[in-house]
């Protein structure tokens, strides 16, 4: 009441008469017993005594005047020198208080805290009563109720600082103009200076203005901000996630050390918005969060997603995009709801979310919108999980990271199984080349392709071959395409890594049975064929970059050359003469890559050199041997060497003459110690290869290529690599359904998908959340088609009669045996293993360093 009495002062002063009217203020909050309780307490006298008792408080220890306090105040609230609402404040202030305040209008008005004050009183009121928040809208005077901008009731209730509508994201636009605005202001602060210390008939535009500090703000950003990270580019869904990656961490944010479980949590406003199963394990887990698959960021910086209307029952082809608060008092059916072909509910009443996302059953008139897909609540890694609905979420989450750490293979293979996200999943990434006209084919090389367009105009498309990512594994883009082909736009012209036909291919198909074999796979260890390492199956390309440079030294500068002292010819054979080693070289541990001697500092010369000197003129300078080596354990074929000179116009680091990048790339196939992974969190390390011939083989003799354990199922709940494996034998081998005796339900469902029957080697989709159920699965393995010798060697119940490699006697009891799709991960014993004789020590103790990383 005392800020109330002030402002009547101020309006008065400033002429805001039309704005304000504090006796009707008073007369509308007098019928809340807290404003009226507050009156009690207020002991001043009329609007000045109020501005100097809030100038009192707020500067003690000044002597107060009304034109001092008049200032303070309006500076305080109505100067947008001071603060910036900017136009998401406008925005959230009008949406909460009813406000019709235009978005030019960045500061707070007298009415908005007036409407404020309102909200409190009601909220208190409310609180006091013990009634229903929902039930509460804010009034006026009249008892009227205030709408918001888009016309709706406002609900008066405290706010859930975790709610989405409350959080935004600022997205990297926002970021780097924050960076931008520091650094202008800075140079903006130089400018001054410079103008009020130099001669008015001597200043430039160039002697004012230094952009230092401008770049140097950008700079900072990109190097050393928390946000500003490396490209993770294992494979493309790593790049692909990254991009989508919500942090709450950094500048602006929280430190994980602070933050409370609360804040870690699945809210119900996440939904649509970003996934509750994709975040890191660890620290961070829940404050690193994915966008979901149809997320979008509004300008204002809150993530909305998209919804269908329903009018009267009936789904319409209308989208809206809503964000967390507005979606908050909607009633919204799922997306599997049952509707006929007209878009009519099917159902009289249908299952919804309203407020708080609880479930309840509503007649199908009363239904405003509905979810766009069943995965709309999961992001891109998570939607590529077949049978996602039937894993434990903790699972699942290491299902949807692992994916990220998947290594690209030399041969790609798609998965029998998906989820239909994989093509879009992998053009959206980046990593497939898609033709932008339509046209046709005229050229195709390993590294270039020529599409005539339709108006006779040529476009190429140029291959990345054999390059490394920062990960260190190779990105390499093949032609899918040939001579002459038609290509419309949108058409994949070439693979990149990963990717198969233009669908994401992050590993491969694999037989696996699950079953005990000699102890060899307890523990999620994991037991292989030899084949998939003869056949090169599981092997992938990994580059790395090795770099030296010659800088000026105080004695002078380095020299990369060939000419090194007390190294022996067979040592330099593979060098050409600038001292850098040649392309398609072998090499292993210790071998020079490339040749570079630094000076050494003058010695007190014995009598006898100086002699030898005198009489022979000038020694050779003393240099000693800095070249750079193959490091400890690594080995390869030199597939590239880039050097640069500043001589040559180069841009290098000051101190630096010449720069040499030297690439080798390593074929690594799969060997035992390497990690490798399902789609459902099923992890394992490989304990044994077998021979061929000692695998587990099937009626018709064919061995299995992986032995998984049993038990790593149950207690794990990541059922859905069972229902995998079985309906990838379904799609390795094909069904023909028996449709004389078509009235069971199942049938009819795959009827109306016309998947009554299918060809071996068929891809197929389950997608998540609304993907083939169990009774199918049965129903299509008893309907399996049988092998060449007319035996269908996978019952209804998913199992086969497996026999012994090693003796030929059959195993006691069927074994389920299926095709698994099997990802190489990028924790690779080649990487990890490491031995030492002699190496570093520690200075304090004298004992040796440890890890690979110091030689320990």
């Amino acid at each position: 009441t005392v800020l109330l009495k002030a402002f009547q002062a101020l309006a008065a002063e400033e002429d805001w008469h039309e704005e304000y009217d504090y006796e009707a203020v008073m007369a509308e909050l007098r019928q809340y017993e807290s404003i009226q309780l507050t009156e009690e307490k207020d002991n001043t006298e009329g609007p000045d005594d109020a501005l100097l008792d809030i100038y009192r408080k707020l500067r003690p220890g000044e002597p107060p005047t009304r034109e001092a306090a008049l200032t303070l105040l309006k500076n305080y609230y109505f100067n947008p020198k001071r603060y910036d609402l900017a136009k998401v404040g406008r925005h959230k202030i009008n949406r909460k208080l009813g406000a019709h305040e235009a978005f030019d209008k960045q500061t707070l008005t007298i009415a908005d805290v007036v409407a404020t004050i309102r909200f409190i009183v009601q909220l208190h009121a409310a609180d006091q009563n013990d009634v229903n928040h929902d039930k509460i809208h804010l009034v006026d005077a009249k008892q009227a109720e205030i709408l918001d901008p888009a016309g709706d009731p406002i609900v008066v209730r405290p706010d859930d600082i975790d709610h989405f509508g409350n959080r935004r994201m600022r997205t990297v636009g926002e970021l780097i103009q924050n960076q931008l605005r520091t650094g202008l202001a800075r140079m903006e602060r130089v400018v001054r200076e410079r103008m009020t210390t130099q001669d008015v008939e001597a200043i430039t535009p160039q002697s004012l203005i230094n952009i230092r500090p401008v770049v140097a703000a950008l700079k900072e950003f990109f190097g050393t901000s928390q946000l500003s990270q490396f490209m993770d580019q294992t494979n493309p869904i790593a790049g692909l996630t990254h991009k989508r990656r919500l942090s709450a961490l950094g500048p602006g944010g929280i430190s994980r050390d602070r933050a409370q479980m609360d804040v870690r949590d699945v809210h119900h406003s996440h939904y649509g918005r970003m996934c509750p199963i994709e975040t890191p394990e660890g620290p961070n887990i829940g404050l690193i969060g994915s966008l979901a698959s149809y997320g979008r960021i509004n300008p204002f910086g809150f993530v909305e997603t998209p919804y269908r209307v329903v009018k009267g029952g009936k789904v319409t082809k209308e989208i809206h995009h809503l964000t967390a608060d507005e979606e908050d008092y909607k009633i919204i059916a799922q997306a599997n709801a049952p509707i006929d072909d007209k878009g009519n509910f099917i159902d009289d009443r249908v299952l919804v979310r309203t407020r708080g996302g609880e479930a309840v059953d509503v007649p199908r008139e009363d239904v405003e919108y509905m979810d766009v897909s069943p995965r709309q609540m999961v992001s891109v890694a998570t939607a590529l999980i077949p049978f996602l609905e039937h894993d434990d979420a903790n699972r699942a989450l290491m299902g949807a990271n692992m994916q990220r750490q998947a290594v690209p293979l030399i041969t790609t293979d798609a998965p029998f199984v998906g989820t239909g996200m994989e093509f879009r999943a992998a053009v959206d990434a980046g990593d497939v080349v898609v033709s932008e006209v339509a046209g046709v084919v005229k050229e195709v090389s390993a590294d270039e392709i020529v599409i005539m367009d339709d108006e006779g105009g040529n476009k190429s498309y140029f291959m990345a071959k054999f390059t490394r990512s920062n990960q260190g594994t190779c990105i390499n883009q093949r032609p899918l395409v040939r001579e002459g082909d038609r290509v419309e736009i949108g058409t994949p012209i070439a693979d990149g890594p990963c990717t198969d036909e233009g669908e994401m291919a992050l590993g491969t198909n694999l037989l696996v049975a699950f079953m005990p074999w000699q102890g060899h796979n307890y523990e999620d260890a994991i037991i292989l064929s030899q084949r998939l390492v003869q056949e090169d199956v599981l092997t992938s390309i990994h580059i790395e970059e090795h770099e030296v440079d010659a800088r000026d030294t105080k004695l002078g500068p380095e020299e990369i050359t060939r000419d090194i002292p007390n190294v022996s010819d067979e040592l330099l054979a593979n060098l050409d003469e600038r001292g850098i080693i040649r392309v398609g070289a072998e090499v292993t541990t210790g071998d020079i890559l490339v040749g570079k001697v630094t000076p050494k500092g003058e010695t007190e010369l014995t009598p006898e050199e100086r002699l030898l000197r005198a009489i022979f003129g000038e020694k050779a300078r003393e240099v000693r041997d800095t070249s750079m080596k193959v490091p400890h354990g690594e080995s390869g074929t030199v597939i590239g060497v880039r050097e640069f000179n500043r001589e040559d116009g180069d841009e290098l680091p000051p101190g630096v003459n010449q720069l040499v990048r030297v690439y080798v790339a390593q074929k690594r196939k799969i060997s035992v110690g390497d990690k490798l992974a399902g789609r459902h969190g099923n992890k394992g390390v490989i304990a044994k290869i077998l021979p061929i011939e000692d695998m587990p083989f099937m009626e018709d003799g064919t061995p299995v290529d992986v032995i998984l354990n049993p038990l790593g199922v149950p207690r794990r709940m990541n059922i859905g690599q069972i229902l995998e494996i079985h309906l990838g034998w379904l799609a390795k081998n094909g069904w023909d359904l028996n449709l004389s005796d078509s009235n069971e339900e199942w049938k009819q469902r795959l009827i109306d998908i016309h998947a009554e029957k299918s060809d071996p080697d068929t891809n197929l989709a389950t997608p998540v959340f609304d993907g083939a159920r169990e009774d199918e699965i049965v129903g299509m393995l008893g309907a399996s088609l049988p092998n060449r010798d007319g035996v269908r060697m996978v019952g209804e119940n998913g199992k086969a009669n497996l026999f012994d490699g090693r003796s030929g006697e059959p195993f006691p009891d069927p074994v389920s045996v299926g095709y698994m799709y099997i990802l190489k991960l990028h924790h690779l014993v080649d990487d990890k293993i490491h031995a030492r004789s002699t190496g570093p020590y520690s200075m304090i103790t004298q004992q040796p360093l440890g890890g690979k990383a110091q030689f320990g």
